[in-house]
């Protein structure tokens, strides 16, 4: 599967977070990935199903994929799925039944994926595997942006991209957390096919529509 560009809105400047999301579709993201933070899994507070909404509104275009922070997320797969969600990744590790918190997912139509922190135990994607759209390597611990990549990260990602291959089943291997140009073409050539970059994309002096366009040229000539 070509790879992605899913820029973090959590890097924009919120008072113009409309106009700088535009710009990374501009510059050929595809996606835009939506980390939200409830204060308790991760010591964070960031979006509500709100500020999905009138991204859907806004950029009816985009892919709106929604990574939940949160303890307990099945209770919130409902709310984004009704602003307009298109993706909807949980933390097995923030659920006592990951599984009810994917099929709350999949009943709304929606991917559902499953996000792993930094020093979670790969092999609960062996029975896991078989039920989700996308796997989200954690190469930070999450809770805030402008983090440095875990080294350790590439040695996960691949990992988990033999698992994916030897499933037979498309599944997307997003990274999250410290991707820039500087190592992206490390993070892809372990395997991620869709990336998350927040300030290397919406902190950057070129401004986030040439940042964008940087990362998926990047991305074209490293896949």
């Amino acid at each position: 599967m070509p790879a992605i560009l899913a820029p973090s809105i959590l890097a924009a400047n919120f008072a113009q977070l409309g106009t700088d999301a535009a710009a990374t579709l501009r510059g050929g993201a595809q996606w835009l990935h939506i980390d939200v933070m409830d204060g308790h899994f991760v010591p964070n507070l960031t979006f509500g199903p709100a500020v999905v909404a009138a991204l859907r509104a806004a950029l009816p275009e985009a892919v709106l994929d929604v990574h939940l922070m949160v303890a307990a997320p099945e209770a919130w797969v409902d709310p984004f799925a009704d602003a307009g969600a298109h993706r909807i990744s949980v933390h097995p590790e923030a659920s006592v039944n990951v599984h009810r918190a994917v099929d709350a997912i999949h009943r709304r139509g929606l991917a559902a994926g499953l996000a792993l922190n930094p020093l979670t135990d790969l092999g609960l994607l062996d029975d896991a595997l078989a039920l989700v759209e996308q796997v989200v390597v954690m190469s930070v611990d999450p809770g805030f942006g402008g983090q440095r990549y875990l080294p350790h990260s590439s040695a996960r990602i691949r990992a988990v991209r033999q698992r994916i291959d030897a499933s037979g089943r498309e599944v997307r291997l997003q990274v999250d957390g410290g991707v820039s140009l500087a190592n992206v073409a490390e993070v892809l050539a372990a395997g991620a096919d869709v990336i998350v970059a927040g300030s290397a994309v919406f902190g950057a002096a070129e401004g986030p529509e040439a940042a964008a366009r940087s990362f998926v040229q990047r991305l074209a000539s490293s896949t």
